[in-house]
């Protein structure tokens, strides 16, 4: 298998992280595609040796570190939410929020997180905890649940609540959901992509957003089949089976940014 080969197959996986710092897939995928350009202008300079994913997302983080602006210029929309954002994220240290989607997200190790990151491992772990300390003090939401499977639906809900959050519901097909919403509170909601009658999750999101403009996080077995870059693709995608702290990690970034609509 060719250089080539090897990072497109992580490619979907590095999108997903990209849009999870920036919250929007326009702006993540703006990041990768300048880490790609990097990558083919000086081939030479990206293997590190630690394997071709750590050091795509080694290379990948060079550029966030260098491009990334706290305060843009651009007056548009998108821009003012995503400065917007940036100004709330401003209590969580940056390199600590990185840290913590790289563990929790896409399941670095400490050791890992420190090579992609150029820091020491004691370091990874005090910002992992003063990350998640600061997530911890965040104001609380209601949390519309859209989950199938009984046994998932009850996990997610102890989890949400194991946070600090309310559970406004739990929704089953995409009708349920719609009404579920309109009859809550919602601040945000949780989603798998398949549901019990064949309905899409996705679908159902779509005609929430159209309601209200509340945060979404996807639930999928297969995110690779959703992040192939042909449409507009979830913002926050969780891979099943997930973890607390992967929950934890994409609702606090989920909460800070306008959620982007998937078709």
């Amino acid at each position: 298998m060719t250089l080539g080969e090897e990072i497109r197959g992580h490619l979907p996986f590095l999108r997903r992280y990209a849009r999870a710092l920036t919250g929007s897939q326009q702006h993540g995928d703006n990041f990768v595609h300048t880490t790609l350009e990097v990558i083919v202008a000086a081939p030479d300079e990206f293997s590190a040796g630690n394997g071709t994913r750590i050091d795509l997302y080694r290379n990948f983080h060079r550029i966030w570190e260098s491009a990334y602006i706290d305060d843009g210029e651009g007056d548009d929309e998108e821009d003012m939410l995503v400065r917007n954002a940036n100004r709330r994220l401003a209590a969580i240290t940056p390199l600590g929020r990185q840290m913590l989607l790289l563990t929790a997200l896409e399941g670095f190790s400490v050791e890992e997180t420190a090579i992609i990151t150029g820091a020491d491992n004691d370091t990874v772990e005090t910002l992992l905890a003063d990350a998640v300390g600061e997530i911890d003090r965040e104001s609380r939401t209601s949390v519309l649940i859209i989950e199938d499977e009984p046994l998932i639906a009850m996990e997610l809900e102890s989890i949400v609540r194991g946070l600090g959050h309310d559970v406004a519901g739990i929704a089953t097909t995409h009708e349920d959901a719609v009404a579920a919403f309109e009859a809550t509170d919602a601040g945000l909601v949780l989603a798998d992509i398949q549901l019990a009658d064949g309905s899409s999750g996705i679908d159902a999101v779509q005609d929430i957003l159209a309601r209200a403009p509340v945060p979404a996080i996807f639930i999928t077995a297969f995110p690779e089949r959703l992040l192939t870059g042909h449409r507009v693709e979830p913002t926050f995608l969780i891979s099943k089976p997930f973890r607390e702290n992967t929950v934890r990690a994409a609702i606090s970034q989920s909460l800070l940014f306008t959620p982007q609509l998937a078709a």
